[in-house]
């Protein structure tokens, strides 16, 4: 369980650290705070996120599911007003960062499946 946890904080790291490189409204000061980042990200995902999705279904449902793309910019922003070194420009920056995010974290869960 551990391992599993520490996998998917590095793979989430990764992630993050190179979405900041590639976009330039993203900023990463130092490790510390991409960990942390990738850290209470994680957590909003598996806490907030769904209670936020059951919420806001109406939205979901009459955007055929493209909602979710705000709620995770948003999760995201708000990740960036909370840690330290780890900084983004405005919401639509947070949305793009998200969805580039997941797409980086799924070829990169891809890529090291056994």
């Amino acid at each position: 369980m551990m391992k599993r946890f520490i996998s998917k904080l590095f793979v989430t790291s990764l992630s993050v650290l190179f979405v900041a490189k590639l976009l330039p409204g993203i900023e990463v000061t130092n490790v510390l705070s991409l960990i942390l980042a990738a850290l209470i990200l994680g957590i909003f995902n598996a806490m907030l996120r769904p209670f936020m999705i059951i919420i806001t279904l109406p939205f979901t449902l009459l955007t055929f599911g493209l909602f979710i793309f705000i709620i995770n910019g948003l999760l995201l922003y708000l990740t960036s007003f909370l840690v330290g070194g780890f900084e983004i420009n405005n919401f639509w920056m947070a949305v793009i960062a998200s969805v580039l995010i997941s797409i980086v974290s799924s070829i990169i869960n891809w890529l090291a499946r056994p």
